[in-house]
């Protein structure tokens, strides 16, 4: 396949003729997503803050995170709960903390209901304050915390005594006097601001008042994802893997599409390429059955990966190209000769255009020079996968028509094979390609001039072994 295959209008080629296809395909996919919504149920969930005072480094405020959804918190909130069924194991996959600017912890849950997640969140968010509060209390010392006060009791008992000491010093304006009062000033202001650092730097007094912000919000909507979410996930899914598959099986496709890979797999050179007008289901492959129907339904019986037909000229140009290799078969053979026109079973296009180029033939203003005479041409249809083409008998010659992109080299080179078990020379190759025919007046008649072509081409496929 060219690099023509990943390019934006390919894929809107794929989306124009494939649009059933994938249409059915994002329904199916839809489907899926609304299976899998069912199998998993709707969570909700929903977060209590808890507000940690003071002030608290980067590394401190996730280990509090962590004990909040540690098991020693988590399975107190679930003996607390009492949910049947629900162990705390099963709880710490649904809850989670995180620690927020301004040092607030969000501890999230999730539940089946919103008045579960709602009451996961206040419950473990209500045991981990307790928890915090206990680890406290039980790492605090009770001597340790008594030397505090007891230093506080001494410092003011020492700024006391100090008072009096400067009271009881020299009243006199003498300068020992004035520095004693002085210095014992100074120690006494010293004091009091060591029992105010004190104060702040109290670790139990600081982090152990930690406030639970209120009860958690009751959610509104399901946690993602949510069944809508998972429907239209499903549907995108298979659409993208559709237009995927199509692109991929493009590409590793190894059908022959250029003029010099054609003439190469069938060993001869090509003579021409002639136009055929499209017509609305002239391309569509012949078929009975439900598989036949089903493939029409769905649009799968039409190529994809042709380019758009372009529009072509009246019809006495598209005749012209006929005349064309009729002209290059007559210079190319020595004398008037019989000649079957080789054409692949399920290549209508190119069937079209063998009817076309016999009616052309036989047309020849003076069949009866031999200098100018056109050969005499007999349409046969030949199986892609088991070509039999018929013996040797008027005819000395074959002239393939297909049209480009529907075979393989091995299948061209299999039908060259066929040829030569039937001791016919492959003289020349016809393609046959579609185009846009424009309205003219004489549409009419080159219709009725197109149907003995085609009486002929089935007349004579129908005498092929």
């Amino acid at each position: 396949m060219s690099d023509d295959t990943i390019r934006l209008v390919t894929i809107g080629r794929i989306i124009r003729r494939r649009w059933r296809l994938l249409t059915v395909l994002a329904v199916v996919g839809a489907l899926v997503g609304y299976g899998t919504s069912v199998l998993f149920p709707p969570r909700y969930t929903t977060s209590a803050s808890v507000l940690l005072p003071g002030a608290w480094e980067e590394r401190e405020l996730l280990t509090q995170a962590e004990i909040a959804t540690s098991s020693a918190v988590v399975d107190r909130a679930a003996a607390t709960l009492g949910w049947t069924g629900v162990s705390g194991s099963e709880l710490r996959d649904r809850v989670s903390a995180k620690a927020a600017d301004g040092n607030i912890l969000k501890i999230s849950g999730t539940a089946e209901t919103p008045e579960r997640a709602q009451q996961l969140s206040d419950q473990v968010a209500q045991q981990f304050v307790t928890f915090a509060a206990r680890i406290v209390g039980d790492n605090t010392d009770p001597e340790a915390a008594a030397r505090p006060e007891a230093l506080r009791q001494m410092v003011l008992q020492t700024s006391r005594r100090i008072t009096e000491l400067a009271d009881a010093a020299d009243p006199g304006q003498t300068v020992e006097s004035v520095q004693t009062r002085t210095e014992l000033a100074k120690l006494r202001t010293a004091l009091q601001e060591a029992i105010k650092k004190l104060d702040e730097a109290d670790p139990v007094s600081n982090k152990a008042s930690m406030v639970v912000m209120g009860p958690a919000a009751r959610p509104a909507g399901e946690a993602p994802p949510t069944r809508i979410q998972l429907i239209v996930a499903g549907a995108l899914l298979f659409f993208l893997l559709s237009v995927i598959g199509h692109l991929t099986a493009a590409r590793m496709s190894r059908r022959v599409r250029t003029e010099p890979e054609i003439a190469a797999a069938l060993g001869s050179a090509l003579l021409g390429t002639v136009d055929v007008p499209v017509e609305r289901r002239a391309h569509r492959p012949e078929g009975r059955g439900p598989r036949a129907r089903i493939r029409r339904l769905l649009g799968v019986d039409v190529r994809w990966d042709i380019p758009t037909p372009q529009t072509s000229g009246d019809e006495a140009s598209r005749q012209i190209r006929y005349r064309r290799v009729c002209a290059r078969l007559q210079e190319k053979l020595p004398a008037p000769r019989r000649l079957l026109v080789v054409v692949p079973d399920g290549d209508e296009i190119a069937r079209r255009a063998a009817g076309q180029l016999v009616a052309e033939a036989e047309s020849d203003p003076s069949p009866s020079s031999s200098s100018r005479g056109y050969p005499m041409l007999r349409v046969v249809g030949v199986s892609v996968s088991q070509p039999m083409v018929p013996d040797r008998d008027n005819e000395s010659g074959a002239l393939v028509v297909l049209s480009a992109g529907n075979l393989t080299a091995m299948e061209l080179a299999g039908i060259a094979e066929a040829c030569a078990d039937a001791k016919h020379e492959v003289v020349g190759i016809v393609l046959a390609c579609t185009v846009r025919a424009r309205p003219t007046r004489s549409a009419g008649r080159s219709r009725d001039a197109a149907t003995p072509a085609l009486a002929v081409g089935d007349g004579a496929t129908g005498g092929s072994r």
